[in-house]
């Protein structure tokens, strides 16, 4: 696994309220992803707003306390395939799959772990969001 991380998306029970917060601290949301969610570029990492409960059940845990802590770190890929070798280095060093990879609504290739203390990762591979050689995404 090549050492970075591409996306924190913390989930929110008001999005508005919390792209006003972002903005007003300094930060330019991206504006050609924008239905239901924000993205926030931060060098070489982005910054995601989504809905508490959307993300809830996109990682396919219940929402609320002891299930879910309202942010997920995503680690993206640069292919399908290494998604799944991703997910199954997590299995086997101690972390438990919440969601085999799958096919998302967004036509990547996606699924979650959660580490050994629950922490959720996404692990995907998203054909819009290329990566650099250094390791770094841009949004398109």
């Amino acid at each position: 696994m090549e050492q970075r991380l591409s996306l924190v998306t913390l989930g929110v029970d008001d999005l508005g309220r919390a792209v006003r917060f972002y903005e007003a601290m300094g930060l330019k949301r991206n504006q050609s992803v924008t239905e239901g969610v924000a993205f926030f570029q931060m060098g070489g990492i982005v910054l995601g707003l989504w809905g508490r409960e959307q993300l809830a059940s996109d990682a396919g845990v219940p929402n609320g306390k002891g299930g879910f802590s309202g942010v997920s770190i995503a680690y993206n890929t640069r292919s399908e395939a290494e998604v799944d070798e991703i997910l199954a280095t997590a299995e086997k060093a101690g972390g438990r799959i919440v969601k085999p990879a799958q096919r998302a609504f967004w036509g990547g290739w996606y699924g979650y772990f959660a580490d050994t203390e629950g922490h959720l990762w996404e692990v995907a591979h998203n054909p819009d969001f290329p990566i650099a050689e250094d390791g770094s995404i841009l949004l398109p």
